[in-house]
């Protein structure tokens, strides 16, 4: 039997959730595109996979690009001798940052939409037309506290992660009929990765480990998610410390 392929997409340190992501389904034995911008990243992350025993390749992506975009998918659904085309994908590309929305520029607006919203779009767009002919598929995303509320400073990242949980409502509606598993994914408090330890260290320090949520326990949530029988597939998920406030 061929092995099956998995795509995640928005890949950056080894400590986030996206390589969590990658580790999981490596585990499960899945073959993992590992896809991210930045080339050093995601070829450590595979790396790692590989030197574990698993089976995985970095792919460079720009996930606001349509053209690398596409050209990963073909990529994904032709993936080589031994190896059947991907039957999943996750969507982990984000972004975030406090600015005053009188100090927002138009650019800095659009870059946060094109990042979080546009790119799942994308992602999303070439998933169904590859998975919908084939009957199959599951297409993850990961949102955030801002895909449900808007907080002070954070309106550029609320809009843009509010648009990714629309896309997805209106993906898994038009696509669960066709046998696609769309699925939205709530990461509802402070993550304990590379990105949390470097800009708020204080922070990590004073919260225990029930107060941060833990990259790979997260991994977990979307492979449980992929596993799911299509009589009780689950839309929306949300994840939180227990000690993070709703």
């Amino acid at each position: 039997m061929d092995q099956a392929t998995a795509v995640v997409v928005g890949v950056g340190a080894e400590a986030g959730i996206g390589a969590a992501v990658c580790r999981r389904f490596a585990v499960g034995g899945y073959h993992v595109l590992v896809a991210g911008r930045t080339a050093a990243k995601i070829e450590q992350v595979a790396a790692s996979i590989v030197a574990d025993g698993g089976t995985a390749e970095a792919c460079v992506c720009d996930t606001t690009s349509e053209t690398d975009v596409i050209a990963l998918f073909d990529r994904a659904m032709a993936p080589g001798e031994g190896r059947a085309p991907a039957d999943v994908v996750v969507f982990n590309a984000g972004n975030n940052q406090i600015i005053d929305f009188r100090e927002t520029s138009a650019q800095q607006f659009e870059h946060f939409w094109r990042v979080g919203c546009f790119g799942g779009f994308l992602v999303g767009r070439e998933a169904a037309r590859r998975f919908a002919p084939l009957g199959r598929g599951t297409v993850l995303f990961t949102g955030a506290s801002g895909s449900l509320r808007g907080k002070p400073g954070f309106a550029h990242f609320a809009a843009a992660k509010a648009g990714l949980r629309m896309l997805t409502q209106s993906m898994a509606r038009e696509f669960g009929p066709k046998g696609i598993h769309v699925a939205h994914v709530v990461i509802d408090g402070g993550v304990n990765g590379d990105r949390l330890r470097s800009l708020m260290p204080k922070m990590v320090e004073q919260r225990s480990a029930d107060g941060l949520l833990n990259p790979d326990e997260i991994a977990e949530a979307y492979w449980f998610l992929h596993r799911q029988p299509r009589s009780v597939w689950t839309q929306e998920l949300d994840l939180r410390p227990s000690r993070e406030t709703f």
